[in-house]
């Protein structure tokens, strides 16, 4: 059984007050950080940012807004679009405010990453193998 996801989609950044474009998101998934998901962002070739997300949190931004930190997530519609907003809460920048940016997916895209993540570990079967975790800190 594979236990690694893989998805490229091409989101909306929005970052300021300029329009939206598009940039590649490439989502990952590894079983063996079952409650994480990876997020690169790229444009042109270059890796613009890179985040890891709670995976119920992304799930629970689908349905309702959620996070009050770095990271914000909510559901958005756009027409007949059904989207995924991500806000995005970065370094300070030299004025003293933070660097900024809104993430725009397709919801349906994100809920079918999601599956397949489920797929490879159950919703609510995830598990922290603690004696794993602690023999790796120590022999470090």
């Amino acid at each position: 059984m594979n236990s690694h996801v893989h998805k490229t989609l091409v989101v909306q950044l929005q970052a300021g007050a300029t329009e939206r474009f598009p940039v590649l998101a490439h989502l990952g998934y590894d079983a063996a950080d079952p409650f994480a998901l990876t997020v690169v962002f790229g444009h042109d070739g270059r890796v613009l940012a890179r985040w890891a997300l709670d995976r119920e949190m992304v799930a629970e931004g689908l349905e309702r807004a959620v996070g009050v930190g770095d990271v914000r997530l909510r559901p958005a519609s756009r027409g007949r679009w059904d989207e995924l907003r991500m806000e995005f809460l970065g370094d300070p920048r030299v004025d003293g405010e933070r660097h900024h940016a809104v993430v725009y997916a397709w919801a349906p895209a994100i809920a079918a990453f999601l599956r397949e993540t489920y797929a490879v570990v159950p919703r609510g079967e995830e598990e922290v193998r603690v004696d794993d975790f602690l023999a790796e800190v120590i022999g470090s």
